[in-house]
């Protein structure tokens, strides 16, 4: 266990939810705010550290299993209340044809900015294990490194479920020219991604897989494949070819258009709500470094950083 996990644990045996703040503020409505919570740790984490805020200031919290894709229709809906993972290149496509049927804010922006990629683990890197990496173009010459036993000779890429990215990584082994050489497998969640990279590094083999940023791997050192620059249409579905790499953008927070007056305080808190790179890691390693179930790590991490949860009531 390391420094930052002792902490928070000892820190959370003596404080419970509903005191994050030193005192609780009063209620908004009494009908539940609803919380979606998807398949990767800092966004179930963040689920459970932004309800626990909620409740503490006096508000009734309900957490409810959502597509990642799915659920700006039900914000915009009315059925889920807010989400606070609006990754840019993944989701912000579903999030802004949500806001332009109506029914769906904008809430904000988080501090951490993203980047979702295929990369790998940076001691295949330092190994030499496919000389030129992190350039994209290093593939040509090493899918050896990469062959698995389910992946017919091809060297190996482990995505995400499809429900996140859809076809975009088969499209740009296509449209690099990589398609001889390399096959896309969809991983059944986030669990699979990082079952991989521990095996990797058991059995001193090369992967390449799906990964984001911020995430629990900053810390350990992972590197992304740089592949040629991204820019507006440069992907398939937007009309272009698919040859190119994904964008840095922005992490936001999304409501039903309801929250602010059904909740006013809690939207208020909600709007301020900036988690930063350090701050999402911390959840996410509590989880799938430390080993702790969802609730527990949310807990943990409001008891290490009240300062934090403070500055957003």
């Amino acid at each position: 266990m390391n420094k930052f996990t002792s902490k928070v644990a000892a820190a959370a045996l003596t404080m419970t939810l509903a005191s994050v703040s030193g005192q609780a503020l009063a209620a908004d409505s009494s009908k539940p705010i609803v919380i979606p919570t998807h398949n990767w740790s800092s966004q179930v984490v963040m689920a459970y550290v932004i309800g626990g805020i909620f409740e503490s200031m006096g508000n009734n919290v309900e957490y409810v299993p959502a597509d990642s894709q799915a659920v700006y229709e039900a914000i915009r809906n009315g059925d889920v209340t807010i989400s606070h993972e609006v990754w840019q290149s993944a989701f912000g496509a579903s999030f802004y044809n949500a806001m332009e049927k109506g029914g769906i804010v904008d809430a904000g922006n988080h501090a951490a900015m993203t980047l979702e990629e295929m990369g790998v683990p940076q001691w295949v890197v330092d190994e030499n294990l496919c000389p030129g990496l992190p350039n994209w173009e290093a593939l040509k010459d090493c899918k050896d490194v990469f062959v698995t036993a389910d992946s017919g000779g091809k060297g190996r890429w482990l995505e995400g479920p499809q429900s996140w990215h859809g076809n975009l990584m088969p499209e740009r082994i296509a449209a690099l020219g990589l398609g001889d050489d390399y096959m896309v497998k969809f991983a059944g969640g986030a669990d699979a991604l990082w079952a991989d990279l521990a095996a990797a590094k058991k059995e001193g083999r090369g992967t390449i897989v799906f990964n984001w940023t911020p995430n629990f791997t900053d810390a350990d050192g992972f590197a992304f494949i740089e592949f040629p620059e991204y820019y507006d249409g440069c992907r398939v579905v937007d009309g272009g070819d698919g040859a190119c790499g994904s964008p840095k953008g922005w992490l936001k927070k999304a409501a039903n258009y309801k929250f602010p007056k059904t909740h006013p305080a809690a939207y208020t808190a909600f709007s301020k709500m900036s988690f930063t790179t350090t701050h999402i890691g911390q959840m996410a390693a509590l989880v799938d470094v430390d080993g702790m179930s969802h609730q527990d790590a949310a807990a943990a991490w409001l008891a290490a950083n009240q300062d934090v949860v403070s500055a957003f009531k």
